[in-house]
């Protein structure tokens, strides 16, 4: 389990990180998001110890991680798939950190063929593609065979077939009664795979829930309907147990039930539609939501840039 209480990291005048306390559990697959510069990167490595907190503590399993002796064992972890000198080949960078954290050089072997890279062992990190260093970043938090687990963006550079392959494999550890902590931009992959979400906003705690709750708070997302009787149409999805509230251009905005009910009821009474279009998803939404006012900074067009 990692416990955060109070964490706090302050860069001068910048605050990264503050008094963030969660608690991220094994079993399940945790999400980490908030926008660019919330402070995500800088909390994963104060969790690592690669950062100093300025103040609050973090641990891992009761204990700091820099106070463990092997720390691949006990903690694996993906921040940076570039981070991996060149010149070496996957093979050598991977042996490297066995011999250093006393971990059977069987498991080298091992964790190359689990993340698909036993045929370019030899290769050269150099020539690698980014989907191939972010399998090789996968493959070194994996070498201890540890009970937690952290990634920073693992889906960067994947193919779609790497990400059906990342979210079986994070499923996976998480059933295994791992601890799996995924900080990702990616709303639709977070929706598919995580089960919880500790959502933060310039460094402090914005949500820690469950991913169904958090995304019921998008119910605004739904489906924008156009219809001719909008009085018979609310009345069907009202029976449905959904809602439906009118926008200033006419359209109806149905949350509750998707795309495909609302045309099956359509249909079963003869009630005419000239449109039916899902909006974002109800994940997506909430986040918006939720940290509209926690980018650090907002250009003209909406979109956020800070470095994290």
């Amino acid at each position: 389990m990692i416990e955060a209480l109070e964490l706090t990291k302050r860069y001068g005048r910048v605050t990264a990180v503050d008094a963030l306390s969660f608690t991220v559990r094994p079993g399940v697959v945790t999400g980490f998001l908030g926008p660019n510069g919330a402070g995500k990167t800088t909390t994963l490595r104060m969790i690592l110890g690669l950062n100093e907190p300025t103040a609050g503590i973090v641990t891992v399993g009761g204990r700091r991680f820099r106070d463990r002796p092997r720390g691949l064992r006990h903690v694996g972890a993906l921040l940076d798939a570039a981070d991996v000198h060149g010149g070496r080949s996957a093979l050598a960078h991977l042996s490297a950190l066995a011999r250093g954290n006393a971990v059977p050089r069987r498991r080298v072997a091992e964790v190359l063929e689990e993340v698909g890279l036993a045929g370019a062992a030899r290769r050269r990190v150099g020539g690698f593609s980014l989907g191939m260093r972010q399998r090789l970043g996968i493959a070194a938090a994996l070498l201890g065979d540890p009970p937690v687990l952290m990634f920073d963006e693992p889906l960067n550079g994947l193919d779609p077939e790497g990400v059906r392959w990342l979210r079986g494999l994070l499923r996976r550890l998480a059933a295994e009664g791992r601890v799996v902590f995924v900080s990702s931009h990616m709303m639709s992959e977070m929706e598919h795979t995580a089960d919880h979400l500790i959502v933060i906003g310039r460094g402090r705690l914005v949500a820690s829930e469950p991913l169904e709750e958090f995304a019921a708070r998008g119910a605004r997302a739904g489906v924008a309907v156009r219809t001719p009787d909008p009085a018979a149409l609310a009345a069907l999805v009202t029976a449905e147990g959904a809602e439906l509230r009118r926008e200033d251009d006419g359209t109806c905005v149905v949350s509750g039930i998707g795309a495909a009910r609302i045309a099956e009821l359509a249909f079963e009474h003869r009630v005419m539609l000239h449109e039916v279009t899902p909006r974002g998803s109800g994940l997506e939404q909430a986040f918006m939501e939720l940290t509209a006012g926690e980018a650090e900074f907002r250009g003209a067009g909406g979109e956020e840039g800070r470095s994290r």
